[in-house]
């Protein structure tokens, strides 16, 4: 009878082994995407300079627009720095239409509000948000 046993022993012994081997690589895979996020998080925060802003957006809109009007007169549309606060950055894109992006960069998050503006038709309406770190290039 005993030696009925011992392979049932050995059995359940594998199959505890194996049940927790593979926790641990999903807990192992857990702990790993997570120290990810938080380094991304870490290394994003505080550190968004005017150039990176400028860039962004000026990436964002070289995708987003037709600059096909402008190649003859590239003074129908521009990107330009505007003013600076210690939360964000304003950088202005001049459209052909002449209606004016207004794009807020926060210097912490890289989150950045566009709102658009119509001078000649006295209108304004945020139109829309974007992640600055999307149209980045990425640096080796």
């Amino acid at each position: 009878m005993k030696s009925n046993i011992y392979p049932f022993v050995l059995i359940v012994l594998l199959l505890c082994s194996c049940h927790n081997s593979k926790t641990n690589q999903a807990n192992d895979s857990d702990l790993q995407t997570q120290i990810n996020d938080s380094l991304s998080a870490s290394l994003s925060v505080g550190k968004i300079t005017a150039e990176m802003a400028y860039e962004g957006v000026d990436n964002y809109c070289h995708k987003e627009y037709d600059w096909s009007v402008a190649e003859d007169n590239p003074d129908m549309m521009y990107i330009q720095m505007g003013e600076e606060t210690e939360t964000e950055y304003q950088v202005v894109f001049r459209s052909y239409t002449g209606a004016f992006v207004y794009f807020y960069v926060d210097k912490t998050s890289g989150t950045t509000t566009m709102v658009e503006k119509v001078p000649n038709l006295d209108v304004e309406e945020k139109s829309g948000t974007i992640n600055l770190f999307d149209y980045l290039e990425k640096k080796d």
